[in-house]
């Protein structure tokens, strides 16, 4: 009897994906320095064995092209603008915006007043004698009035000491929603989309999602578009562990904790296929070390990570 059933798009769109991902990691293992001596062959047996192999590493180079393209001013400007992140990005998402020619053009905090490098740190003194330390890869700008202090996080983590003036408040635009001091110290981070407020002295009021509630020293919260979650305890120790060169993870899902370890690397890190994003992950990285967060990550966590030459890293479900 003949299958007169239509192919499913879906599975077809699958499919396509999947040999994509093959051929973009063949391309980045071929440039590698110590490829294995017989890969060129592998490789040319996998390209022969279907067309549509070919055509996917036709896509897998273009896209590279537009990598190394973009790679000396990305290199130049990697303390200007980046790619506002939802997560880690997808390679469809690349391809969405264009390639990766624009990976560095549209970068939240292009013209920030402060901005830090990747594993930098700095810390400022503003105008009103308020202190702030700014994490690897943030960007902060100042915008001080005679009734307002006001600021805005672009990217990445910040500590504010907050100097008293009762007359100006001071608040602090960040992600999805706003924090206002209530005479205090707090940290600020913004990592996929998602904004986490932890206050050391004092309190804060958060006002997100038409939503406001009032924070208190020893508390922590998340917000987003959705609105404010839960307020929670929290160890101020592993919330200021950036400012000693670590980053804790406490049952954080992998793809929050490969978006956190590329703002401390050079080069994009690509999450190939969500379906192991959720997975929790509980560690402590050095953060001057990324490399060796990626190869235990490989260990503890079903993945398998593939780098090209310290720039694109692509982690791939095994």
């Amino acid at each position: 009897m003949n299958d007169t059933r239509e192919p499913d798009p879906t599975m077809e769109g699958s499919q396509t994906d999947k040999r994509f991902e093959e051929a973009l990691e063949w391309f980045v293992r071929l440039r590698e320095e110590d490829a294995e001596p017989d890969l060129r062959a592998r490789f040319e047996t996998w390209r022969l064995a279907d067309p549509r192999n070919e055509e996917a590493f036709a896509r897998a180079q273009a896209l590279w092209d537009g990598f190394e393209i973009a790679r000396p001013s990305f290199r130049r400007r990697r303390r200007g603008p980046r790619l506002d992140r939802r997560g880690v990005l997808t390679l469809g998402g690349l391809l969405a915006l264009g390639g990766p020619a624009l990976y560095w053009a549209s970068r939240p905090g292009r013209f920030a007043d402060y901005r830090t490098d990747v594993a930098e740190r700095r810390s400022v003194t503003l105008a009103d004698g308020s202190e702030v330390e700014l994490a690897s890869y943030s960007a902060l700008s100042v915008d001080f009035t005679p009734t307002q202090r006001g600021l805005t996080l672009h990217r990445g983590q910040a500590f504010f000491r907050v100097a008293p003036d009762a007359d100006r408040p001071f608040v602090v635009e960040a992600g999805a929603g706003r924090v206002r001091a209530l005479g205090t110290a707090f940290d600020l981070k913004l990592v996929a989309g998602n904004t986490t407020v932890s206050v050391m002295e004092h309190a804060v009021e958060i006002a997100a999602a038409k939503h406001t509630t009032t924070l208190e020293a020893g508390w922590q919260a998340s917000y987003g578009t959705g609105g404010i979650a839960p307020p929670q305890r929290f160890d101020a120790g592993v919330a200021e562990a950036w400012r000693r060169d670590r980053i804790v993870f406490e049952d954080v899902p992998l793809r929050r904790v490969l978006a956190e370890l590329e703002r401390y690397r050079h080069g994009p890190i690509l999450l190939m296929g969500a379906n192991v994003g959720e997975i929790p992950v509980t560690a402590v990285f050095d953060t001057r070390d990324t490399d060796q967060a990626l190869r235990t990550i490989e260990r503890n966590v079903p993945v398998r990570v593939v780098a090209a030459a310290g720039f694109v890293t692509l982690v791939y479900a095994r």
